[in-house]
This record gives structure tokens, sequence and C-alpha cells, in this order.
């Protein structure tokens, strides 16, 4: 049995989110155990209302921007935080260094991480020997994120039993959603929400084909809601969107924050997307999705058991991961799905789901 465990993952929002369901296990798995998180300051929000994390710790991204001596203070300022936690268990997630130096000073009982593939065999020798225990990576879109998050617990005796994927919004948040909904009468279940870009935008839907399909949908009578992050490439995108569209609807584009996107999302009858942070949100709240898959790994990165559509085209060499073709930023991939396939995949969702 543990006592008290430190899941650590240094990687974007949805990855964080994703790790959501090993704090479920943990928690079903050893009753009345505390389970702390390390992750980047800007991500806490995936983790920070779960009912089963009990304490968040933060480092920032931009700690190698600093100075020798500042770089020291921060750190051992955290270590001496984590080690009052007494941790008898850590949960390396990634292959990020700060995890093998934690496990190395921490000293825990058990650590686990995966397996090291670093690029010398020296760096190998000295990540392995940081942890007690390894698990495997499988590359290749052969495994979903959260399975092999899961395989952290396998390899040290614990069976996920509980792969709930949690996010909380909570009252704040749904609360100030809902003033800025307000004045267009938008009721929960009642819009559908497209947001149509991503932190990498070679992963977007062209602008031309996501207007003509939102245009079918306003024709039905569809109430549609547009999201997107405030970052200046997602605002370009959208502006030449706008144009192109034609009907009464609603641009939140920039205006949210992350809770608010989570409550947004809980409340749409259907989410459409591509590979980004909103299709994860939306299994977290059991929205159904359609989500549009190009360079990137569909098994790997599929909405976590909610209904849903994956749309990709029958292209050999997807998912190659690529920043676009020859990291062009252009996906062809991505590029040759029809309007048809997408617009068949949101129908056949809303009859499954009942909406």
């Amino acid at each position: 049995m543990f006592e008290r465990a430190l899941v650590i993952k240094l990687r974007h929002h949805g990855d964080v989110l994703l790790t959501a369901p090993v704090f479920s296990a943990l928690a079903a798995a050893q009753p009345g155990i505390e389970v702390d998180a390390l992750v980047y300051h800007d991500t806490r929000e995936m983790l920070d209302l779960h009912p089963q994390v009990c304490r968040i710790h933060t480092i920032s991204r931009d700690w190698r921007k600093l100075g020798p001596l500042a770089q020291l203070a921060r750190y051992w300022r955290l270590y001496r935080t984590l080690k009052s936690r007494r941790y008898d268990l850590i949960v390396h997630l990634t292959d990020h260094w700060h995890g093998a130096r934690f496990a190395r000073l921490l000293r825990p009982r058990v650590s686990v991480a995966p397996a090291g593939t670093k690029s010398s065999a020296l760096a190998n020798r000295v990540w392995n020997r940081s942890f007690s225990a390894l698990f495997p990576v499988l590359p290749g879109n052969r495994r979903h994120t959260i399975e092999m998050h899961l395989d952290a617990l396998r390899r040290v005796g614990i069976q996920p039993a509980d792969k709930t994927l949690t996010f909380v919004a909570g009252a704040e948040a749904e609360a100030s959603l809902a003033a800025k909904l307000s004045p267009h009468a938008l009721a929960p279940g009642r819009y559908v929400l497209v947001h149509p870009t991503s932190r990498w935008m070679f992963k977007a839907w062209p602008a031309g084909k996501m207007a003509e399909l939102i245009n079918v949908l306003l024709g039905r009578g569809e109430r549609v809601v547009l999201s997107a992050a405030p970052s200046a490439e997602e605002r370009a995108w959208i502006t030449g969107l706008i144009p192109r569209l034609r009907g009464a609807y609603v641009d939140l584009t920039g205006q949210l924050t992350l809770k608010e996107l989570g409550a947004l999302i809980a409340g749409a009858k259907v989410l459409i997307g591509v590979d980004s942070l909103p299709i994860h949100l939306a299994g977290a709240v059991r929205t159904p999705v359609v989500a549009l898959f190009g360079p990137s790994g569909d098994i790997e990165w599929a909405p976590w058991q909610v209904p849903h559509r994956i749309v990709t085209s029958p292209f050999a060499c997807r998912p190659c991961g690529r920043a676009g073709c020859g990291d062009s930023q252009i996906s062809d991939c991505l590029t040759a799905i029809p309007v048809s396939q997408v617009l068949a995949a949101v129908d056949a969702l809303l009859v499954e789901a009942g909406r």
C-alpha cells in the first residue's frame, strides 16, 4: 500500500488533462492515499478541482531563462516543499529530466517512468537508474495516451479499475460563462460548438471547408457557437473564416478562460473540433465529439470514453506526426477531407447521442 504519491506531467494542457485517470485509478486502488501533481504552472487548471488531486505543485516553463542562482533558488524551494510531503510513490509520465532528478532527490520507496529513449547510451543509463521501475511506450499510434499513462501503474502492481477522465469547471466559471451566453439566449444542450483551431495550426481543416460545413448547419436552424484561443494565429484563422459565414452565429474567440471553455463544451449538443485540448475536455464532460485528424495519431489522441466520430482521409502516410506535409504547415490528409464526410459524421453522432 502507498500512503502518498506524486504524479509528474510536464507537458501542455491536453497532455496534463489526460493524466486525470491516473489520480482516479490510484484513489480507487489505494484507499486513503493522497495523490499530488507536479505540472507546469499554466496547466494547473486542468487538475485543480479534480476530486482525487490533493495538492498541485507547479514549476514555471521559463526557469531556463533565469540565471543560475535564481534557478537554484526556485529548485531548492520546490524540492523542500516536495520533500516535506514524504512521497512513497512517484509516477513520472514523460521523459523530462525534472522527474528523474526528483526521483533521485526524494528517494521514494517506488518510482516509475517511461523507459529511456535518450540520444546516448550514457543518458539512457542515467535515466533508467533514476527509477525503480520502467514501463514501455508503444510507438506508432497503437495505444491511447491514457492507457499508456495507466501502464505506469500496471508496472508497479496497480491494476486500474477506474479510468474516468475528470474535469471540473467549477461554479465560478459556470456562472461567468452563463453571463456571457445570456445576451445570446443560448441554453445548454441547444447549440453546436465549433472549435476549429489548435495551438499547432497545421492540425486545422481549411477555413473554406469549415465555413461550408457551418453554413449547412446554420441553414438547418442550428445555433452555432465558435470558440478559439486568444493567440494571434488562432484569431487570424477565425478572422478569415467569419466573412464566409451566412447566418447568425455566436463568436467567443479569445473570450473564455480554460474553465469557461470546459463549461461551454459541457453545454454543447456536440463539439466539432480537431486534435487539440477541446476534444479531450469534451471527453471529460461527456459531450459527443466529431474530431478531424490529419498528421497526428487518432488512436493515441481520440476522445476518451464518450460518443464520437473520428474523421480522417485514407492517406497511407498518416499519421506522420509532421507539421504538415514536408513541415509546410499544410497537411494534405486534412485538406482532402470532404465536407460531406464531416457532415455525415455530425448527423450520425447526433442520432446516436439522441440530440
